[in-house]
Parts: structure tokens; C-alpha cells; sequence
């Protein structure tokens, strides 16, 4: 877990990966390195906040650091009798529980774990430790869930077991449709994720087989796999049931194949967009800003109250930066004319 805490407004700016790193393994560590900053760049690694905090057997709530993996909080609960084991090894779900919470992404059943999440402990750009839940200070928690950690740097959550056990015992795996051919399995993968309503899918299978047989693709796979709605985010990406769907194919690694692969990839997204579907916001890198505008058109709103509470943008990570180029990017219209 990673955020970059860049100068303040008016002063030069060290790029990220020039910046020191300061690693964090308490609220109080990570506080102080947070004030401390306040007239540096830096890039803070929170990677050592990774323990179980507090267990509170008669609510059923379990607090833990942020940087606590999926495996360890199902090592930890297997010995209380709690199965959470369909919560390990998903491919689409970030391994620590703030980056799954961040992005609030999809658990075992396909909810998106930020429901799981009862309280959440952050420390804002300015090293002020805040927590927030359902109750008290809500409009905090709705920002920092699904907020991509630009909000704040998520220090611990609290979490229902009961919701955890519910979502882990309505595991739904996804449907690989699409088996790798001879020989392409060691192929270099190129991947892109599309949101489909479900009645949908078929038609944009399809486009996909077109698209395929167009191009000539390596296709190593598909699957497929049920997402469900969940409301407790202010950017939120699981607005209604979708049909997620990840495409992976085969590209080599030269710069003329990886301009091809971001070619289909736009194609993809395009075809998905056309038939009503959208995108995780987690991942825009293919998408314009009119379509990101389209699909999340309370990103501006998302926006505005990060920078309300963080003007001079100093928390900062690579979703944001990307973001924030993408957004400030003019429309451009191509007039072609005959010579």
C-alpha cells in the first residue's frame, strides 16, 4: 500500500519515484510521517500495518490494519471455527483488505467487500486520525470506500463477521468460457475487464469473437463471473447487477504489439459501452473522458470533495494523477479536408 504525498501548491515537484520512502507500522508512525511531510515530497509505504487490532465477540466486528491480507484474516477467524477461505486467491480482488476496500472490489458472491466494512479508521493528508461509520461521520466513510485511497490513508476497518461468513458462504466461482489454445499458455497476457448487463452478455460475446476473428487475437481466455449492486460508495462502480467480464489475449512485448493491445483493448470497452455496459473505475487507463464522464458522472462531485479537504492535492497515488490528466484533457474534433 502506497500513497505519494507531493509538495504543497506553489513549490517545485519531485517526481514520485525520486521522493524518499518512509515505511509505517503504527497509527502513530504513520501520523507523524504524514505532518512531517508537510514541506517534502515522499511516498509512504503503509505495507507494515498488516495485524488484527481488535476482535469484539458479542457485536461480531473484527478490526484490522489495512495492510492485513485476505490469508491472514482466514488464518486468523479458521481458528475461531469462521470459514472465510473463498475470500483468498481471487484474481480480482486486491490482496490486502484496505486496497480490496479502496477499490471496493468484488467478494466471493460478487458484492463489493466496502459492504462487509462497518468502520474505517484513515489519517488525512494533514496527519489528522479521523474514524468514521455508518452512524457518525458517514459522508467520510461513503468518500473513503471504493475511494481508490485518495481520500485518506486507510490506517484500519472494522468489519462484520456475520456479513464476511454470509458473502463467503454464497461463493459463486467465475465461468471460464474461453480455454487458451496449444501452445499459447506461456504467451505473454494483455487483459481488460468490461461490466455487462446481463441480458447483454451474449451480444457482446459475440462482439468479442468479431473482434477476434478481425484482428487475429491469441485469445488465451474468458470468464465471466456475477457481480452485485452495493450502494455505501460515493464513486461507485457497482451501480446494479453486472456481468463482469475479463478478456485476456496474447500480445508480444514490443512497442508496436503494445500499441495494438491498447487498440483492442479501447475496441472492447467501446463494444461493451454500446450495449450499455461500463467499466471498473479502479482501471480507466483505456477509457476517454467523455466515457469516464458517461459511467461515472458523480466523479467530478468525487472530485471536488477531495480537493475541498486536500487543496493542494498532496495526497496523491497513480489512480489520481491519471484521473486528474484524464479530466483535464479538451475534447478534440478531427476535421479532415481534401487537398
Amino acid at each position: 500500500m502506497y500513497a505519494t504525498l507531493t509538495l504543497p501548491a506553489g513549490q517545485d515537484f519531485e517526481a514520485p519515484r525520486r521522493s524518499p520512502t518512509v515505511r509505517v507500522r503504527s497509527a502513530d508512525e504513520l501520523r507523524n510521517a504524514l505532518r512531517q511531510a508537510r514541506g517534502q515530497a515522499l511516498t509512504l509505504d503503509a505495507s507494515g500495518l498488516d495485524r488484527v487490532l481488535h476482535a469484539d465477540a458479542a457485536r461480531g466486528l473484527l478490526e484490522v490494519q489495512a495492510a492485513t491480507s485476505w490469508s491472514e484474516l482466514a488464518g486468523y477467524l479458521s481458528g475461531r471455527g469462521i470459514v472465510l477461505d473463498s475470500f483468498t486467491g481471487l484474481s480480482r480482488l486486491p490482496a490486502t483488505i484496505g486496497e480490496a476496500v479502496s477499490q471496493a472490489g468484488a467478494g466471493p458472491d460478487g458484492l463489493p467487500v466496502s459492504a462487509h466494512v462497518v468502520a474505517a479508521t484513515l489519517v488525512t493528508h494533514d496527519g489528522e486520525l479521523r474514524r468514521a461509520d455508518r452512524h457518525g461521520n458517514p459522508q467520510l466513510l461513503e468518500l473513503a470506500l471504493g475511494g481508490q485511497g485518495v481520500v485518506g490513508v486507510l490506517y484500519s476497518l472494522t468489519l462484520s463477521i456475520e456479513s464476511l461468513q454470509r458473502s463467503a458462504a454464497q461463493c459463486a466461482a467465475a465461468v471460464e468460457l474461453c480455454m487458451p489454445e496449444a501452445g499459447l499458455a506461456g504467451a505473454a497476457a494483455c487483459a481488460i475487464e468490461c461490466l455487462l448487463p446481463p441480458e447483454e452478455l451474449d451480444g457482446f460475446l459475440n462482439d468479442v469473437r468479431s473482434l477476434v476473428d478481425e484482428r487475429r487475437l491469441a485469445l488465451l481466455g474468458i470468464s465471466v463471473r456475477r457481480t452485485l449492486p452495493e450502494r455505501s460508495c460515493h464513486l461507485n462502480w457497482a451501480t446494479r447487477e453486472w456481468a463482469g467480464v475479463e478478456i485476456r489475449f496474447g500480445t508480444k512485448t514490443t512497442l508496436g504489439a503494445s500499441v495494438v493491445a491498447a487498440e483492442v483493448r479501447r475496441a472492447l470497452l467501446a463494444a461493451a459501452l454500446a450495449r450499455g455496459g461500463s467499466f471498473p473505475v479502479a482501471d480507466m487507463r483505456d477509457a476517454t473522458r467523455e466515457q469516464l464522464e458517461t459511467c461515472y458522472p458523480m466523479l467530478k462531485g468525487f472530485l471536488a470533495e477531495k480537493r475541498r479537504a486536500d487543496p493542494a492535492e498532496r495526497l496523491q497515488n497513480a489512480w489520481y494523477r491519471q484521473v486528474s490528466a484524464k479530466l483535464r484533457a479538451e475534447s478534440c474534433e478531427v476535421r479532415w479536408s481534401r487537398s
